[in-house]
C-alpha cells in the first residue's frame, strides 16, 4: 500500500460502528469551551454531538470544540436545525466530522443531507481548501476530498410517523451512516408521549433495526438516557450508536445528588 492510500484522518466512532462495536455519545448543549472535549474523553465517550437545534450554540464555539475532540480521538458531530446546505457546509468547514439531522422524513431529505456533507461525485459541497480535520495540511485537492468524505458521517434522525414509514428508504441512501431513533419526539407522534417503553415505541425500534440491518447501516438510540435497561436491550438487538444524554442533565443530576448528601 502506498502512503497516499493510508488515511490521514480517522473517525473512531465510524470505525467502531463498522466493527459492530457500540459507540457512546454525549450531547453538548451548555458548555461553550474546549474543556468539554477533555471531559468527554476522560469520561470514556467515543463521540459527542453539539446540539445546534435545541440551543443557542454559536458556530465558532462548536468549531473549537470539534477540533479539540478530533485531537483527543473523540468523534465530533453537530446536530443542525435542518438540512440547510449552507449551514451544514459551515459546520463541516469549522471542524465537524459529521452531522445529525433531526426529523428526516424521506429518502430525498436524507439525500439532501448527504449532498451537503460530501463533495462530488457523491455530494455537492464546495471544497474549502486546507481543512481543520486534517490539521490544515496543504494536501492535493483530490486527497483532501477523499480523506474528508471517507471520514465524515451523516446521522438521520427518525422521530416521526413519516420518518418511520420511510425508514427502509432512508437506510438505503448511499452516504447515510446511522438512523438515530429519537424516542422522545417519536413517542409523542405515536400518541404515547414520554412512554419510551411503550409497545408501539418498541415496534418502531424493531422496524428501524430491521431496515438498517437490510442495508448495512447502524441504528442509533436517542431519548433513552434515563433507561439503561432499554439501551442494553436494543444494543443486544443490534443497535450501535447510543446518545446517553446532555451536559445540562449530567450537571443537574450531579448537583442534585451532591446537595442531597448534606440533608
Amino acid at each position: 500500500m502506498n502512503d497516499e492510500a493510508i488515511p490521514l484522518l480517522r473517525n473512531p466512532a465510524k470505525e467502531k460502528l463498522s466493527r459492530g462495536e457500540p459507540v457512546f455519545s454525549m450531547t453538548i448543549r451548555l458548555v461553550r469551551t474546549v474543556d468539554i472535549a477533555a471531559i468527554a474523553h476522560t469520561a470514556g465517550f467515543d463521540s459527542v454531538y453539539i446540539d445546534m437545534e435545541h440551543s443557542s450554540f454559536p458556530l465558532e464555539a462548536a468549531g473549537q470544540i470539534c477540533m479539540a475532540c478530533t485531537h483527543l480521538g473523540v468523534t465530533p458531530l453537530v446536530r443542525v436545525p435542518g438540512p440547510d446546505p449552507f449551514l451544514i457546509a459551515r459546520v463541516m468547514d469549522a471542524g465537524a466530522m459529521g452531522i445529525v439531522v433531526p426529523g428526516v422524513q424521506s429518502a430525498d431529505e436524507a439525500r439532501a443531507a448527504v449532498r451537503a456533507v460530501k463533495h462530488a461525485p457523491l455530494g455537492e459541497r464546495s471544497l474549502a481548501g486546507a481543512a481543520p480535520q486534517l490539521h490544515y495540511r496543504p494536501l492535493p485537492a483530490d486527497q483532501t476530498v477523499r480523506e474528508l468524505d471517507q471520514a465524515s458521517m451523516v446521522v438521520a434522525m427518525v422521530e416521526s410517523r413519516a420518518g418511520l414509514d420511510a425508514a427502509d428508504a432512508i437506510a438505503a441512501v448511499d452516504g447515510v451512516d446511522v438512523l438515530l431513533v429519537g424516542a422522545s419526539d417519536l413517542s409523542g407522534e405515536l400518541g404515547v408521549a414520554g412512554q419510551v417503553d411503550h409497545p408501539q415505541v418498541h415496534e418502531a425500534f424493531l422496524h428501524v433495526i430491521d431496515a438498517c440491518r437490510a442495508h448495512g447501516k447502524a441504528v442509533g438510540l436517542g431519548g433513552l438516557g434515563g433507561r439503561p435497561d432499554l439501551i442494553r436491550r436494543y444494543l443486544e438487538l443490534g443497535a450501535g450508536y447510543v446518545s446517553t444524554g446532555n451536559d445540562i442533565s449530567f450537571l443537574s443530576a450531579a448537583a442534585a445528588q451532591k446537595r442531597r448528601q448534606f440533608d
